[in-house]
């Protein structure tokens, strides 16, 4: 098994039973075998995907030279395994020669495989290749741990760590695969990917333990979510990055009629409003050629945090729309039926004027403090009497502003230090009154009396004499003067 010095011919091995009991200096080269610490499957390994046929065990009993072409036709190498009882030789010809430029190319390519072994076994993924008949012709180091994990034996070649081949999605070339682990049964998830060159195919799994994980998470988030909004009276639709429905409440159906197998569609914004407008479940446009454009407008403003709007529709119902942004370019619109509210309010807004109008047909002038001495209502007689109107005024008008005003048109005497601490909760509780004079000369009785909520109600009337009775308040002071 001598050959040439410099010729490529020259690679043999010698096996005692399994064991590397010698390799030629270009075998070792070629190959980083050892002789004393190799052994026949660590040498397989080496030359399995050049030499596919090569048996998984020394042939002890073989009869003659077992001569084992290469893969391809165009390489013209042969592998001659003889078996003399428990040894084996085994010698590889090549015909191609190898000079002193091949020999320097030959090295800094095995520098190079040097390279991509130590990348390779230094992966934190397994990485293996499978060739057409389904055999594993090689695996880097993670490929061996994660199979020792899951079989608890070493890697066989006629046994993948995953059975992947036939479930590979079509258009990712993935599949996530699940696994339990041979000690201690812990289930584990893998991204396995596959790429095809020539009749090899390369494998990648990927643990995503985390991903698998987080995403169930998330799905128990949505779950409380959806279980949260469910008794929300308030339509809640978020939708995604991608503009698509993504969540929706019970409320949302019952608020815009839309169905609910329309809306577990998925429908896109614009479709959304769309069938909401048909619906009648909002207003209608002025300029439906501009529909479009106004409902671009709307998500704008929703992703802005800038939309709110108050709908009254055709049926009486009035919605308030809101449009809010959410992380990762999601929206939500939160569609809140206030047709009560509104009601409610404009029925108080009646109450109050129909009272501000029935207290401006007295002729007693009326004025009312909050608890905190703040003045809450005057009668139309209060501010024709004093020329005051409260309405007017930027701030709120208080029981001190007010005693100075009244300070202002009345001779000295009046008690309105007492009457500022009876507004403000001080001193008596009981009704009191006291006279007043205007400069005018008009006389004035002044009666303090507290009524709910800790408010003060405090009324001016004008003593009248037989002449004045059937004047107004505003046409007695005038005489007066």
């Amino acid at each position: 098994m001598s050959g040439a010095p410099g010729r490529a011919d020259n690679i043999s091995f010698l096996f005692e039973q399994e064991n590397l009991h010698h390799a030629s200096d270009t075998a070792q080269q070629l190959y980083r075998l050892v002789p004393g610490q190799d052994d026949w499957s660590t040498w397989r390994a080496r030359l399995l995907n050049r030499f596919p046929s090569l048996p998984e065990r020394p042939l002890p009993n073989q009869t003659g030279d077992l001569i084992i072409p290469a893969r391809h036709a165009e390489d013209t190498a042969t592998l001659t395994l003889t078996s003399r009882g428990q040894f084996t030789k085994i010698h590889i010809d090549d015909d191609r020669m190898v000079d002193a430029a091949q020999s320097q190319k030959l090295r800094a390519l095995h520098r190079e495989l040097a390279d991509l072994r130590r990348a390779s076994d230094t992966t934190p993924h397994a990485v293996w290749q499978v060739d057409s008949a389904g055999q594993v012709t090689w695996h880097n180091a993670a490929y061996e741990d994660l199979y020792v994990r899951l079989h608890n034996t070493a890697p066989q070649p006629t046994k993948p760590v995953f059975e992947v081949s036939d479930t590979l999605n079509e258009k990712t070339g993935r599949q996530r695969v699940s696994t339990k682990s041979a000690i201690g049964g812990k289930k584990d998830w893998y991204d396995v990917n596959a790429v095809t060159v020539g009749d090899i195919t390369i494998f990648h799994a990927v643990d995503v333990n985390a991903v698998v994980k987080s995403e169930a998470a998330q799905r128990n988030f949505v779950q409380t979510l959806a279980k949260t909004f469910a008794h929300l009276s308030i339509g809640l639709a978020i939708f995604d990055r991608n503009g698509q429905l993504a969540l929706f409440n019970p409320a949302l159906i019952d608020l815009t009629d839309l169905p609910a197998d329309f809306l577990s569609g998925r429908p896109t914004l614009l479709s959304f409003f769309d069938r909401m407008r048909e619906n009648r479940r909002m207003p209608e446009p002025k300029n439906y050629h501009s529909w479009r454009q106004e409902i671009s407008e709307v998500i704008a403003a929703a992703t802005d945090g800038r939309y709110q709007e108050t709908w009254t529709l055709e049926t009486g119902q009035t919605y308030r729309v809101r449009g809010r942004p959410h992380p990762d370019g999601a929206v939500a619109f939160l569609i809140e039926d206030i047709s009560a509210e509104v009601s409610l309010t404009r029925n108080f807004r009646a109450e109050l004027e129909l009272g501000q109008s029935l207290m401006d047909t007295f002729n007693e002038a009326l004025v009312v403090f909050s608890s905190t001495g703040v003045l809450t209502f005057c009668n139309l007689a209060y501010r024709e009497l004093w020329g005051l109107d409260p309405d007017n005024s930027f701030a709120d008008v208080t029981i001190g502003d007010s005693v100075d005003e009244w300070k202002k048109q009345c001779k000295p005497g009046a008690r309105w230090a007492a009457l500022t601490d009876f507004v403000r909760g001080f001193g008596e509780r009981t009704t009191w009154d006291m006279p007043a004079t205007l400069n005018a000369g008009t006389r004035l009785t002044c009666t303090v009396s507290r009524i709910a909520s800790g408010a003060t109600v405090v009324r001016f009337v004008v003593q009248l004499d037989r002449q004045t009775a059937d004047q107004k308040p505003q046409d007695r002071v005038r005489r007066t003067a």
